[in-house]
């Protein structure tokens, strides 16, 4: 009875239920997930991937997964096609709590092709290991310095965004990347204008797609369906944001910026805060500074938007990183090398009166920032709302609008990482 309740659809799990509110206690949701993906890994120790079936299946099923490391799936559920729009088929088996599933993924971010050649992916941060995380980053600092040795990189190359989702910062840096490679673009910036709202699924959109482009830059706002869009794809998928889960390319933006900005990926202290339950830019970014040397983290968020326990038990004490909770900004603020602030995130909430409770928690202002170090770097995925005051624009700690910059080299030196793979 003390735990506070949400409304949620899949709230915290890898996965966007399809037209369902799910009233969830998170330690009963948890224990109930752990339990789960306990007793699959007990009773069916050869499963190559979990699927679920119907909504509720479809939600516990995806976090169990996130836990094992396995690829998630769908079965067809009666008449009703769950997941219709980015499932891996399955079939059930008669008398049995087991499905089978042909053509099981790769490992996350590959594609066997015909011929036994693998084709490339950034679904995951997790995809790049280290060393090809800092490929990338040296490539779009050579980028920035050399501009010219690469205006013909993508002559004759084209790239298709694939926008079921708004954006502004990413689509239009997606598209002035390959603008500025010598490639052309095409692609729709909303479900609306494409044949999704027919009820094409994922799968068919990305195989015609890829008849006409060379690279596919997805966003949806259903978590996993840029990985269901991989499956199938003839040509090399971003992920450029798949619901509250990862966005990938924000995350090399956020390294290239801190990098930049600090000279080092390694030892400092970094304070995530404001909506960390649905930023997938936060999962993401969490991620990829685990596997830095000496990164300590301050995760700073209202009670009902702290950190998913998964991400925390995953990937935090996982890899061993220090981190700890806070609940107000400016007791912290001195200890932090980089504050990376979020909005709270109107599309994911299902209760107007949670966001409008919500929406103001954490508000930089001048007064705050005083308390902060002077080479603090403060970092903003955008688009900001008003979580931070305009006047500290012009402080040269302000980094959100280089960081905006950073993502188009980011992104020119990822397209041509996946193009050059593909070519091989």
């Amino acid at each position: 009875p003390d735990e506070p309740f949400t409304w949620a659809s899949g709230i915290k799990s890898p996965i966007y239920c399809d037209n369902r509110l799910i009233l969830t206690a998170p330690a009963v949701r948890d224990g109930v997930e752990n339990a789960l993906a306990e007793m699959i890994a007990r009773e069916f120790p050869g499963a190559e991937a979990l699927m679920g079936t119907a909504t509720a299946g479809i939600a516990h099923a995806a976090i169990a997964a996130h836990i094992l490391g396995l690829p998630m799936g769908y079965v067809r559920s009666g008449a009703k096609d769950h997941g219709r729009q980015n499932r891996i088929e399955g079939r059930l088996l008669p008398g049995e709590l087991r499905a089978r599933a042909d053509g099981l993924p790769r490992p996350p971010g590959r594609r066997e092709l015909d011929g036994g050649a693998e084709m490339r992916h950034l679904i995951d941060i997790r995809d790049l290991s280290p060393a090809e995380i800092a490929e990338i980053l040296d490539r779009a600092d050579d980028i920035i310095a050399h501009p010219d040795d690469y205006r013909e990189s993508c002559r004759y190359k084209k790239l298709a965004t694939l926008f079921f989702e708004p954006s502004t910062r990413t689509r239009l840096s997606f598209e002035a990347a390959m603008m500025e490679l010598g490639g052309n673009v095409l692609g729709f910036s909303e479900a609306a204008s494409s044949s999704a709202s027919k009820g094409e699924s994922v799968s068919d959109t990305v195989r015609v797609v890829g008849c006409y482009a060379d690279i596919i830059a997805m966003r949806h706002p259903k978590e996993g369906a840029p990985l269901a869009a991989s499956l199938c794809s003839t040509v090399p998928i971003i992920n450029a944001g798949d619901g509250g889960h990862n966005h990938p390319t924000q995350t090399l933006t956020d390294l290239l910026t801190i990098r930049r900005e600090r000279g080092s990926l390694d030892g400092f202290t970094i304070g995530l805060c404001g909506d960390l339950k649905f930023g997938r830019t936060v999962h993401s970014l969490i991620a990829a500074l685990t596997r830095c040397e000496g990164v300590k983290f301050v995760c700073i968020s209202p009670e009902e938007l702290r950190l998913p326990s998964y991400v925390k038990q995953d990937v935090l004490a996982r890899s061993g990183c220090e981190y700890h909770e806070a609940r107000d900004l400016a007791d912290v603020l001195p200890e932090l090398d980089v504050l990376y602030m979020t909005r709270v995130q109107r599309e994911r909430f299902f209760n107007e009166e949670d966001y409008l409770r919500l929406k103001d928690c954490y508000i930089l202002t001048p007064e705050k920032l005083a308390g902060a170090k002077r080479d603090m770097a403060i970092l903003h995925p955008l688009p900001r709302v008003n979580e931070i005051d305009t006047a500290i624009d012009s402080d040269p700690r302000a980094c959100y609008f280089r960081q905006a910059l950073c993502g188009k080299y980011v992104r020119m030196a990822l397209i041509l990482k996946l193009l050059e793979e593909a070519g091989k």
